[in-house]
This record gives structure tokens, C-alpha cells and sequence, in this order.
């Protein structure tokens, strides 16, 4: 062995004495205390693992400087099979949510109820949606990616075959928590495995115009199901039906192998921080800051989404007198708009940088609401409508893209998974109030409030930090 003498340029050498590679130092003996092996542990039962093995800090510091491979739509290979299934899994979410504007005036004369009580379907999903933003870090620390392909499917299924069934009202509010849990638990999950990847803001572009496609589906099949048809409005949850027992098969086959081992190895706690991840995100400074501003855009966001879906079509009905058929396609060209914006403005958001994309988008889209809003032709609304969402379309995945970039790897399954599922609760709040409004002003409150939460966001947004590249 060499060794330099301090404050000398001579050199010694000192022998070393090799030992035979089964006598190591380290190893154990009968009296060792070291930790089990990784392989050792795996075969450990799940009860028996504390919160603590669960996620266990590693040794190493965080890899500050070190550059990670990133996943990407097709490295590994089976990633090209598991992004189909959570696209299906985003249009059956989108034809979920966008399901409720398409039938709201048929649920008000078929249970004889008023704006307020109609209300509660958007506001229920709210509960279903919490719930995701609290379980959704623990799911995949103990069942892994597995779990969510498994129990958010599961929920879509139980919802739709009760709904199916066109229950007494007060059940049909219940049920809808599961359908929110269902949507809470695979958009976090798959926004946050999504937004990891290379060229993320393209991916996550595709995975969410899957959830506008869905979206722009399910009113046009719904209304003509009703309008031409002349089936009642139940009859497209059987539909819905088929498409979750789909997405059960589908998900659970291409995540079998996507344990909650494989995903503690992916993302192994780097940070000297102990304790729940999740709690780190939404409360430890700067994490905090990325966190909390992400979801509470995303709640104004998808607040928009949903209160302009749900309500678009009772609007057009009762306020610009359009026919029943009609206005229900102004609802699939909103969705449409989002659907093509998702599409096409992924590509030039990654080139422009999300801060800059989403500061320009915004005022675009509220132009064309105040369009919307001002211009009393049918067509003039129609279209309005439609380009608004052609602008919002884009900004859901953006934010996702920018929490990756701002949050280390290990946070980005708790800050992101709980910024999408507390900002999907968006959908189910901003709805029931437009409604409880309307019931006393008329559904023309819907335009003011719009507005208003769009002056927000993006007051939100500029409160981001500055987005630079990939931290890891």
C-alpha cells in the first residue's frame, strides 16, 4: 500500500497481507448485527414490516450531481404496453367526468330535483378524491404500482354497475365517491410515473388527450343515447361498465410485475429526512412551496375543466336557447379542444418552457371566455368554447413537468400524486357551487365565476419558482 508522509515528497510502501475472499471482514458472523439482505427481506410478510422498512432512508447523500437514465415511453420495453393501459385508463376517466354535464338535465326531471341537489354529484367525488391524496403514497409503498392498476379500476366498476342500476338519488351521491377515488388514485399514479420520463411534457401531452378523448366521447354517445335513442340515461353506465372491467384486465395484467419492492428500489429515500414522504412534501420547506402552489392550481384548473363540461349544455340550453341535441355538442367541442390542445401544444410548451407557456395560455383562454360570456349567438358560444379549451388543454401536464423539475425523485409519487388528486377534488367543488349559485341567479353565474378562477391560476402559477432542468 502506498502512503505519502505529510509535508514530504517521500513516498513508503507498506506490505499488506491478502486474505482469501471467503474470510472478509464484514462478514457476518453469529454475533453480527447488520441488516438483512435485500433479498432476505423481500421474502419478509407484509404485516411484518414496519413503516420504517417500508422506507428506510439509504446510506448514500442525494444524488445532487449525479445524471439518471430516465425512463422513457419505450426503455423498458414493457413501459410501451403499461402507457396503452393507462391510456385507456384516461379516457374511461374522462368520459367519467365529462359524463355529468351530459345528463345533469336528464337527472333534474327523471329524480324531479333542483340545480342545488343535482349539485351533489360534482361535489361527492370530492371525498373520493381526498381520500386518493392521502392513500396514494402509502398504496405504493405497500402494494406498489400493482395496487393502484388493481383498486382504481375496481372502484370505477363498483360505481358504474351501482349507477347502472339508477339507484334512489341519495345512493346515486354516495356512489359517486368511488368513482372519485377511482379517478384520485390513477391520476395521481400516472401523472407522477408519466411525468418522470423523458420528453414528459409530449408523453404526459398524449396520456391527457386520451382523458380529452374520453371526455369528448362520452357526452356525444350519452346524448344521442337519450335524445335519439330515446333510452334512459342510465343506460350509458352499462357502457361505462364494460369499459372499466376493461381497464381492470388491462392495468392489472401490464402492472403485475410492478410490486411495491420494485418501486421502493426505484425511489429509495436519499434525504436525511425521516418520517412519511408525504408529510415532507406538503409540509418541509421548499418541497412545500412547489407542492401546495401545484395543487391549488390544479384545484382552480380542473374546477374550469369540469364546472365549464359539466354545465356548458344546461347553459346552452336555458340561456343561449339552443337545441337539446345541439348544445350537447357544444360540451364534445370543449372537450375536443382540450383533447387537440393536449396534442399539439405539448410539443411547443417543452420548447418554450412550462413557466413562460402557461403565463401565455391563460389570458388566451380568458379572452375567449369573456367571448363566450359576451357574445350572445349560440354559434359565437360554441365556438368560444371550444378554443378556450384548445388553451387549457396543455396546462394540466405542464404542471405536472414542472413538479418533477422542481421536486427531487423520491417526493415526486407524494408531492405529485397529492397535487393531482387534492387539485382533481377541483372538478367536484367548483361544479356544486356553480350550481348552488344558479339556483338563486340563473346558470349565467357560470361565465363570472369562470373568470374569476382564471385570473387566480395564473396568479398561482407565477408564484412557481424559476423552472430550470431536470434535478435530481
Amino acid at each position: 500500500m502506498e502512503r505519502r508522509n505529510a509535508g514530504s515528497s517521500t513516498t513508503t510502501i507498506e506490505p499488506i497481507e491478502l486474505q482469501p475472499a471467503g474470510l472478509k471482514q464484514d462478514a457476518p458472523s453469529s454475533t453480527s448485527k447488520r441488516a438483512p439482505s435485500i433479498q432476505a427481506r423481500s421474502t419478509i410478510s407484509f404485516n411484518s414490516i414496519s413503516a420504517s422498512d417500508v422506507d428506510r432512508p439509504e446510506t448514500l447523500p442525494s444524488p445532487t450531481t449525479a445524471s439518471e437514465q430516465l425512463e422513457t415511453w419505450r426503455t423498458p420495453r414493457i413501459n410501451i404496453y403499461r402507457l396503452l393501459a393507462a391510456f385507456w385508463s384516461f379516457i374511461v376517466m374522462g368520459a367519467n367526468d365529462a359524463t355529468y354535464g351530459a345528463i345533469i338535465p336528464y337527472l333534474e326531471t327523471y329524480y324531479d330535483l333542483s340545480y342545488t341537489i343535482v349539485s351533489l354529484i360534482f361535489l361527492s367525488p370530492f371525498v373520493g378524491y381526498s381520500a386518493a391524496a392521502l392513500l396514494n403514497n402509502t398504496i405504493h409503498l405497500r402494494l406498489g404500482q400493482r395496487g393502484i392498476a388493481f383498486l382504481g379500476p375496481l372502484s370505477h366498476i363498483i360505481a358504474y354497475l351501482v349507477i347502472a342500476l339508477h339507484p334512489p338519488y341519495p345512493v346515486l351521491v354516495v356512489v359517486f365517491i368511488l368513482a372519485g377515488l377511482g379517478n384520485g388514485l390513477e391520476d395521481s399514479a400516472w401523472n407522477a410515473w408519466t411525468g418522470a420520463m423523458a420528453n414528459a411534457n409530449e408523453v404526459l401531452g398524449f396520456l391527457h388527450g386520451c382523458y380529452g378523448l374520453g371526455a369528448t366521447i362520452a357526452p356525444l354517445i350519452a346524448t344521442a343515447m337519450i335524445t335519439k335513442a330515446g333510452l334512459p340515461w342510465y343506460t350509458w353506465y352499462y357502457v361505462m361498465l364494460a369499459f372499466a372491467v376493461l381497464e381492470l384486465v388491462i392495468n392489472l395484467h401490464a402492472f403485475w410485475f410492478a410490486t411495491a419492492q420494485v418501486f421502493r428500489d426505484k425511489h429509495p429515500r436519499t434525504s436525511e429526512a425521516g418520517g412519511s414522504r408525504l408529510r415532507e412534501a406538503i409540509l418541509k420547506m421548499p418541497a412545500a412551496r412547489v407542492t401546495w402552489l401545484g395543487a391549488l392550481f390544479l384545484l382552480g384548473y380542473v374546477g374550469i375543466e369540469v364546472a365549464l363540461g359539466g354545465w356548458v349544455v344546461t347553459f346552452m340550453i336555458r340561456i343561449r336557447h339552443g337545441a337539446p341535441f345541439a348544445s350537447g355538442m357544444t360540451a364534445t367541442g370543449f372537450w375536443l379542444g382540450i383533447t387537440i390542445g393536449r396534442l399539439t401544444l405539448g410539443f411547443v410548451t417543452g420548447r418554450i418552457g412550462e413557466k413562460l407557456a402557461i403565463a401565455i395560455y391563460l389570458p388566451i383562454a380568458m379572452a375567449f371566455e369573456l367571448l363566450f360570456w359576451l357574445a350572445p349567438q349560440f354559434y359565437v358560444s360554441a365556438v368560444a368554447v371550444a378554443l378556450q379549451g384548445y388553451f387549457l388543454g396543455p396546462m394540466f401536464p405542464a404542471v405536472m413537468v414542472a413538479c418533477t423539475k422542481l421536486l427531487p425523485k423520491e417526493l415526486h409519487v407524494s408531492a405529485i400524486g397529492f397535487a393531482a388528486a387534492f387539485g382533481g377534488s377541483g372538478g367536484a367543488i367548483f361544479p356544486f357551487v356553480v350550481g348552488v349559485v344558479a339556483q338563486s341567479k340563473g346558470v349565467q353565474v357560470l361565465q363570472p365565476i369562470i373568470v374569476a378562477l382564471l385570473a387566480v391560476i395564473w396568479c398561482l402559477w407565477m408564484g412557481l419558482p424559476r423552472i430550470g432542468g431536470k434535478r435530481e
